[in-house]
């Protein structure tokens, strides 16, 4: 199997993939159209990236099969472009979440004590402790969560460590698992916001989070409370931000940004990065040593998988529901072209196979066929089959409730 890394990828990955017997081309400042031509040239099976954008044009450049996001999020890559071409997305979700939520608590120690502001001060020759003595403190201050998935959970040990109660909101979150959790449940978003003295938001970046954080958030924010971003710039409303941070004094840190540069070295024209109550990092969230070897060898694994077996551990791409409308449930002795001719039949019909598995029974005489189809076959059809085949045993044909 051919493997192209386009991005940072650590030494243990690639020794793991080697000593899986991968041919690995490791170009780590691959970008853009150089990206598609070197897909072009090597023909790679899998393609492995960090915050390398993957186009369309890319997918298109060969026959790829599987692309590896060396990380959690996955919105840099065109997966309805990979989707149509029954390309394989799968990601490593939660191996950087420690590392996520230790740079959240960061930002937050920083901008309540001003770190960044004394380091500047006293590299100009200022030193100013009249000023930089004044801080709030953590213990006491309620921290508030949007988003309590695997990141969003190693907030709250670390918050409680500080004495900090937390309350939280999530989709998924109930009374019982927030209870489990240590945290107060709120109904939503901007319960957190009127109650919180830090926020912070831990959601993935999909259609129905992006702007999920917007003027009404920041308004039922309290005046002076911090704001941190460790999850994905588009979930913010950044203008409603800025917005804020000048009329109700909120300050924020920012790890992620509305547009931010897909090379690891640029200029950065963000103007939010200029305001005096922001603090930003570079998108560096998962960039620790721990993190990035637990990702490279969770990319080993799922790469190892498909070449092994055929299946793609944390693939993000399959279809949750298809169109399917009834199950052909087809009980058989286990003999060659059973199921094509059971396939030719629904073929005729102009019946859309969406799902299919085939169980052998212990032995090996016997299996069983569950066929998900777009539409029911006629009764004619299904008369002919168990009728015209002795090797099926029977023939059921089940409506599938939505």
């Amino acid at each position: 199997m051919r493997v192209l890394i386009a991005d940072k990828f650590e030494q243990s990955g690639r020794d793991g993939l080697q000593a899986l017997g991968c041919e690995i081309s490791f170009q780590p400042d691959l970008k853009d159209a150089a990206l598609v031509e070197a897909i072009a040239r090597q023909q790679p099976d899998a393609l492995v990236v960090r915050g390398t954008k993957v186009t369309e044009a890319m997918l298109a450049a060969a026959p790829l099969k599987l692309v590896v996001r060396a990380g959690a999020g996955y919105n840099t890559i065109d997966v309805a472009a990979a989707s149509r071409r029954g390309i394989y997305v799968a990601n490593c979700p939660g191996k950087n979440s420690i590392a996520v939520a230790e740079l959240a608590f960061a930002l937050i120690l920083a901008l309540d004590r001003r770190v960044a502001d004394n380091v500047i001060a006293l590299r100009a020759g200022q030193w100013n402790k009249k000023e930089f003595s004044k801080a709030r403190g953590l213990f006491g201050r309620t921290l508030g969560l949007v988003g309590v998935g695997k990141i969003g959970q190693e907030m709250i040990p670390r918050a409680k460590a500080f004495g900090m109660p937390v309350v939280a909101w999530s989709r998924s979150l109930t009374d019982e698992r927030a209870a489990v959790l240590g945290v107060e449940r709120k109904d939503s978003p901007l319960d957190v916001a009127r109650e919180a003295d830090i926020f912070s938001v831990h959601v993935a970046l999909k259609p129905e989070t992006r702007m999920l954080i917007g003027p009404d958030f920041f308004q039922a924010m309290k005046g002076g409370a911090y704001f941190i971003n460790t999850s994905r710039g588009e979930v913010v409303d950044q203008s409603a931000l800025v917005e804020a941070i000048h009329s109700k004094g909120i300050r924020a840190g920012l790890d992620v940004f509305a547009i931010e540069p897909t090379s690891g070295v640029a200029e950065f024209a963000d103007p939010i990065a200029q305001e005096a109550s922001v603090y930003g990092t570079h998108h560096i969230g998962a960039s620790t040593d721990q993190a990035q070897e637990a990702i490279a060898a969770e990319t080993v694994r799922i790469i190892q998988s498909f070449k092994e077996t055929g299946q793609v551990p944390n693939v993000v791409n399959l279809a949750r529901r298809t169109p399917a409308t009834h199950r052909l449930v087809v009980r058989h002795r286990d003999r060659p072209g059973v199921l094509a001719q059971v396939l030719d039949a629904i073929k005729a019909e102009q019946i859309n196979v969406q799902e299919m598995e085939n169980i052998v029974f212990e032995g090996a005489e016997a299996a069983v066929a569950r066929i998900n189809l777009d539409k029911a076959p006629s009764a004619a059809t299904l008369e002919r089959l168990q009728s015209g085949n002795k090797d099926i045993i029977e023939l059921n044909l089940l409506e599938l409730r939505s």
